[in-house]
């Protein structure tokens, strides 16, 4: 893949049951306030550890508010090498509509 797709909330559903990575790149605040279950909450600060330590080649799905701004990321990290991008349509709001049993809240880790 050269470039990241968009995908929808039950597409990124079920890559994610078929191990794929979510990644909410929102403010720390909003991460707390709710986030997809298990998702990585990434921010300047833990990108280059992320990036480091990732692999490469699991689908990963970015995930924004509104789904702008995860369009974006996700072509950084297309630019990064990793080779299965996604970028979450409708972003967490969408998410949360679709899936509000699948969020939870708590600070970044």
């Amino acid at each position: 893949m050269t470039e990241f797709k968009r995908i929808s909330p039950e597409q990124a559903q079920s890559l994610r049951s078929e191990g794929g990575v979510i990644i909410d790149i929102r403010d720390p605040n909003s991460f707390a306030n709710g986030h997809v279950t298990g998702s990585t909450h990434l921010d300047n600060q833990s990108l280059p550890d992320f990036i480091a330590t990732a692999d490469l080649d699991q689908p990963l799905i970015v995930v924004c508010y509104h789904g702008n701004s995860s369009q974006s990321a996700a072509a950084y990290l297309v630019g990064q090498g990793f080779s299965d991008v996604y970028s979450l349509d409708g972003g967490f709001e969408r998410w949360q509509q679709a899936f509000p049993q699948e969020t939870e809240q708590g600070d970044p880790s």
